[in-house]
């Protein structure tokens, strides 16, 4: 079912909510947290998708809060639209979708907190623009968890290094949810026969992708080796943007390598080649992952602050001197 209502009050959305649950039976008890999305208007349809799969796993209230671009927004008169979206036009979740025209754009805060569940977490995510410290945008002071996804920016490698800078406890971004199945694989390598120390790391996969180089700080960070970063445009490189990744040892050089969408390829010098799970996850998937927790990622952190340290997210990654072997 979907409600428009046309020249409204947060108040006035807040009202049609009860309505609906008394008339319809639909409860927001269950609700897990508030998710918070700040689109842009026309771009709002993808992300709602996303979240309405996620909140099968993740019962949620969906407020997308979706405004003109400022050169736009400076020009319209002020008015705020709204759909309520419930059953299954919503998935497991009951979205609220905030259309913003003028200066009501501006006032974002003012519009989504009367709407948020009581006692409930509040994550806020940024599916496309991004601010560049989201913990000091308006959204962003309401939230416990911030998702960003630095890998649709027009320059993800200069917004990385940004997010190293200006982290705050309960930051994410996508770009490390897609590197998750790459690390599990690789640390499993790790736990396989020769036990023998990583003396150096080689990445390679599309230099513009945030992922590529968050891996390679995660490398360094873990294994105090040099890693090196090199470019690879074809072949199936997926959301990640990421090719192969190999571990050089005494024995040889272990590598995994995308051979499919959905697939890699693992070598290991004295064991036969075998392909191992690497699924190209959906939208809706990385989602789902940044919602199990709530609590700051320390490993994160950690890489954004090597990324910091480092002063780069270039072509290389140097390791620090006198790092474990």
């Amino acid at each position: 079912m979907i409600v428009t209502l046309e020249g409204t009050t947060t108040s006035a959305i807040q009202r049609r909510l009860i309505e609906i649950r008394e008339e319809g039976g639909v409860l927001a008890l269950g609700r897990v947290l508030t998710l918070v999305i700040h689109t842009h208007l026309g771009e709002e349809e993808d992300a709602i998708a996303a979240a309405n799969e996620a909140s099968r796993e993740h019962p949620m209230r969906v407020l997308v809060v979706s405004r003109s671009i400022d050169e736009i927004a400076a020009t319209e008169e002020p008015r705020l639209d709204a759909e309520i979206r419930v059953g299954g036009d919503a998935g497991a979740s009951e979205v609220v979708l905030l259309q913003c025209y003028g200066e009501v754009g501006a006032h974002l805060i003012g519009v989504v907190q009367g709407l948020l569940l009581p006692d409930a977490p509040v994550v806020a995510w940024w599916p496309h623009r991004m601010p560049e410290h989201p913990a000091s945008a308006q959204l962003g002071a309401l939230a416990q968890r911030r998702i960003t996804d630095s890998a649709r920016q027009e320059d993800p490698r200069t917004v990385l290094r940004g997010l190293a800078e200006g982290y705050e406890p309960g930051d994410t971004d996508l770009a490390w949810t897609r590197v998750t199945n790459w690390r599990a694989q690789l640390a499993a390598v790790l736990d396989q026969p020769p036990y023998e120390p990583v003396i150096h790391a080689r990445v390679t996969g599309a230099l513009r992708s945030p992922s590529v180089h968050l891996m390679a700080a995660w490398l360094r960070l873990r294994l105090g080796v040099d890693v090196d970063v090199s470019s690879r445009a074809d072949g199936p490189l997926g959301s990640s943007g990421l090719s192969s990744v190999t571990l050089t040892r005494a024995s040889g050089d272990a590598t995994l390598t995308r051979i499919r969408p959905s697939t890699g390829l693992l070598q290991i010098p004295g064991q036969p080649d075998h392909e191992v799970a690497l699924s190209h996850r959906q939208l809706r998937d990385q989602l789902a992952e940044e919602l199990r927790r709530l609590d700051p990622d320390e490993m994160y952190h950690q890489v954004l602050e090597a990324i910091r340290i480092s002063g780069t997210a270039g072509t290389s990654v140097p390791a620090p001197e006198g790092g474990s072997r």
